[in-house]
């Protein structure tokens, strides 16, 4: 990785790139210290440490909730919109026509993702401005308008700093965001378990047994990011003239985990929807059965984030691979699998193998997410949330940009080569 970085550092144009994107994400971290005005802090902070949803929005968004600046939302509002686009695409026909017209159907798309986006910041912000007013040094109309205004214009602006990483800087602007914003919560994290220690809530024994957990799964992790399948594929023999062209053999590699993180980002912020929609009520009866039976790491939600994790590893996948079109181009070069007919038995094939694939994938991706949560329960409530989620989010967002500098790196050479 580190040769990697340093290769793409001697290459102008890469280095352009890097340094634009450590400049979007440097001015992403200067936001977090600019506050919302009108929060009281005392109250803020009784809600954070009271944990629950509060604590779980401060985790995400990298501690700007807990200092209510004006990312306190971070990018979930986003996210939200992105997984509805994606839903009604596949219900919508019109929708799903777009989809398919290529670059500038794409981009129809991605702009009514952003339109819902800010309705989704709106409605979020109203939420937590009118719904916990003890928030608020003084509840009238116009403060919170100012708070509103605020945060829904923290999360544009995010949007459109992620958005344009993706377009003119390396890796994907959204996911980078998401990955600072837990790497500035690791002093924190460190700060918590020493606490812990002090406190004998957490043994020597039990801090020995996490680093073990942590590298263990960092390398389970890399391991099944980096993991493929690769289907042989044999081209038949062609006599053009005088010349015979084909009879190579090469293979197509199917990762094991296609989806790479997008799952899990996705299932944590569609796992958290029913205590985001609770907040507009903090004490109704809706409000107390979210927190009883939905909270974090209650085994109901559990069950509910697993079951995410899969169905959005499976939804990914097929967003992102067809075997129609795969066993098509096959078939057009001339090519075959080793006893696999072509057509229809060839998309079958890709299929099955795919499902298998995909199945892995998912239930490696819960079994990660899940783990702390459950280890943190039986160590007394130890607060573990997020640890899973946290480390694939971390190592499968820095492998999936070093893979794109190296792609970057090849399509630079490959230029050299042809001037």
């Amino acid at each position: 990785m580190l040769s990697t970085l340093k290769d793409a550092w001697n290459i102008p144009e890469i280095r352009k790139k890097i340094l634009f994107t450590l400049a979007l994400l440097f001015v992403y971290r200067l936001g977090s210290f600019i506050p919302v005005p009108y929060i009281d802090a005392t109250q803020l902070a009784k809600l954070i440490n009271d944990g629950g949803i509060f604590g779980l929005f401060n985790i995400i968004s990298g501690g700007n909730f807990g200092n209510f600046t004006i990312f306190a939302m971070g990018i979930t509002p986003y996210i939200n919109a992105s997984i509805i686009m994606n839903l009604l695409a596949f219900a919508i026909p019109a929708l799903e026509s777009l989809q398919k017209e290529g670059e500038e159907g794409r981009k129809k798309l991605a702009q009514y993702t952003r339109y819902l986006t800010i309705v989704l910041a709106i409605v979020q912000a109203l939420g937590m401005s009118l719904s916990y007013g003890d928030l608020l040094v003084e509840k009238t109309a116009f403060t919170v308008f100012v708070v509103v205004l605020c945060i829904t214009a923290g999360t544009t602006f995010l949007m459109y700093l992620g958005e344009e990483i993706t377009e003119n800087g390396i890796g994907n602007g959204i996911s980078l965001i998401i990955f600072v914003s837990i790497i500035s919560r690791i002093p924190s994290g460190i700060s918590t378990i020493y606490e812990y220690v002090q406190a004998e809530t957490l043994s020597i024994v039990g801090v020995i047994l996490l680093i073990i957990f942590i590298i263990v799964s960092t390398v389970a992790v890399v391991a099944v990011t980096e993991g493929q399948r690769k289907i042989p594929v044999q081209y038949a023999k062609r006599v053009v003239g005088r010349k015979m062209y084909g009879g190579q053999s090469t293979h197509i590699p199917l990762r094991v985990n296609m989806a790479g993180v997008i799952p899990i980002i996705f299932a944590s912020s569609l796992t958290l929807f029913p205590a985001t929609l609770a907040q507009f009520f903090p004490n109704s009866g809706f409000s107390q059965w979210i927190a009883k039976y939905l909270a974090w790491g209650t085994p109901t939600t559990t069950i509910i984030y697993v079951i995410l994790i899969v169905a959005f590893t499976y939804f990914y996948t097929a967003v992102t691979f067809n075997p129609f079109d795969i066993a098509d181009n096959i078939k057009k070069q001339g090519g075959y699998i080793p006893g696999i007919r072509p057509g229809k038995p060839t998309v079958e094939y890709f299929t099955r193998i795919m499902n298998r694939l995909t199945l892995f994938g998912g239930i490696f991706l819960a079994l990660i997410a899940i783990i702390p949560i459950i280890v943190g329960n039986f160590m007394g409530g130890v607060s573990l949330q997020f640890g899973g989620t946290s480390l694939l989010i971390i190592v499968g967002v820095a492998l999936e940009t070093v893979k794109q500098l190296e792609s970057e790196m090849t399509m630079r050479n490959y230029q050299g080569f042809l001037k």
